[in-house]
């Protein structure tokens, strides 16, 4: 096998007859799955957009077994390089190699399996499971839910554990990778370990975060808790960068049952651009963003605080109202510029597919999506303001500027 695999590295000789070779790759290694070798395109860009990076072949594996194979092989030689490919939504080229082999964790069996253990409940998933999926089982199946999102829920579990996973819920939970308590790898000795904090806990803690270079997940077992029926989904709107993140950090050191749920928060330009300005806002067709009642005083940039507030469908609207309008006015936003709405808890959390649906319709979910993710310390947020929102950034990005607040110790 390595005789037939050493003759794709990558020098001019090889590059030359790689294409009648890879037949020979795949005869060689005994995949139940199957091999693409003759129309990569998938496998060669990522949704940043920005690389185009031709692999040798694009592996579709059954199971765990096929995964083995490819990475042993890749482990035996010493060019042959491989990448596990989630959803494709990597920014630069993280899910490419570069005349290596591409591997489709979707086409990998998916498991989706709540389990009890220890007084606990939680979700054994397959990690080329999509979050939509892992969402729409727990909550439709048993009324459960991880505690711990992403805002767009359309990538893998093994992709975003290979990154961080963070979102509204951070502040409260951590991050994805901070509520998972136990998985099973394929390491890059071609090894299949179970890993957790207390079993190969080098491992468990490499891999979380890892960005793929110390193992590839296979399954991973990730925390759940009763899911909510409905939630009250808000933005409010400011003028003033101290008053925006003085209110986030308020809203994020509350205990629990004196907060909301969900804290996030963006920046957006002053006027009436409609994907960068004013109309970005409001959360309904019908809703309107009433300009008059901005400062005159205010930037070239506003900001907006987004929280949301987990209810049972049980509970009384003037007990949902009376929960709201306790923590809002403890606020500063500006009057007039809330916006509020009811939706389902799932609808909330599947929030961003209703963008990517319309963004699809029109082209441009194809088109590069350069994208930067900082974390910056409250020391330096507010020259970060000044420096970045209101004089590099102050006509938009053509897409969101978000603002998540955390804590440092989440």
């Amino acid at each position: 096998m390595i005789a037939c695999l050493e003759r794709f590295l990558p020098d001019s000789e090889a590059e030359t007859r790689a294409d009648d070779d890879v037949a020979s790759l795949c005869k060689a290694l005994e995949l139940n799955g199957s091999i693409d070798y003759g129309s990569v395109g998938v496998a060669s860009k990522d949704f940043g957009g920005l690389y185009a990076v031709k692999p040798l072949a694009f592996i579709r594996p059954s199971g765990a077994d096929d995964l083995v194979r490819v990475v042993s092989a890749a482990a035996r030689s010493s060019n042959l390089t491989v990448a596990a490919r989630g959803n494709g939504h990597s920014i630069n080229g993280q899910a490419m190699a570069d005349r290596g082999l591409v591997i489709d964790m979707r086409t990998m069996e998916e498991r989706i399996e709540v389990v009890s253990c220890g007084g606990s409940t939680y979700v054994d998933v397959s990690g080329g499971a999509l979050w939509e999926d892992v969402l729409k089982r727990c909550v439709l199946g048993f009324g459960l839910a991880p505690r711990s999102w992403t805002d767009y829920l359309g990538l893998t579990v093994g992709g975003t554990l290979s990154n961080a996973g963070i979102s509204g819920q951070t502040f409260r939970y951590g991050p994805q990778t901070s509520n998972v308590t136990e998985m099973e790898v394929v390491t890059g000795k071609a090894e299949t370990l179970v890993c957790s904090e207390t079993q190969n806990p080098e491992i468990f803690f490499s891999i979380l975060g890892g960005l793929g270079q110390f193992g590839i997940i296979t399954r991973a077992r990730v925390l759940l808790q009763p899911a909510p029926d409905m939630v009250r989904w808000v933005r409010l709107v400011y003028a003033e960068f101290d008053a925006f993140s003085r209110d986030a950090e308020f809203l994020v050191t509350r205990p629990e049952g004196d907060s909301f749920d969900y804290v996030e928060g963006f920046v957006f330009v002053n006027s009436s651009d409609p994907v960068n300005g004013w109309p970005s806002v409001p959360l309904t067709p019908e809703q309107r963003f009433n300009s008059g009642r901005v400062p005159r005083t205010a930037g070239s940039v506003l900001y907006c605080i987004e929280v949301a507030l987990h209810y049972k469908s049980s509970d009384h609207a003037s007990t949902v109202d009376m929960a709201v309008s306790r923590m809002l006015e403890r606020l500063g936003f500006i009057e007039g510029l809330e916006f509020h709405v009811d939706v389902g808890y799932m609808e909330f959390l599947l929030r961003v597919k209703r963008v990517e649906d319309e963004a699809r319709a029109n082209g441009i979910w194809d088109a590069p999506h350069p994208w930067l993710n900082l974390l910056v310390s409250k020391r330096d947020i507010a020259d970060f303001d000044r420096t970045v929102f209101k004089k590099i950034l102050r006509d938009g990005v053509g897409g969101p500027m978000l603002v998540y607040p955390l804590l440092r110790s989440k």
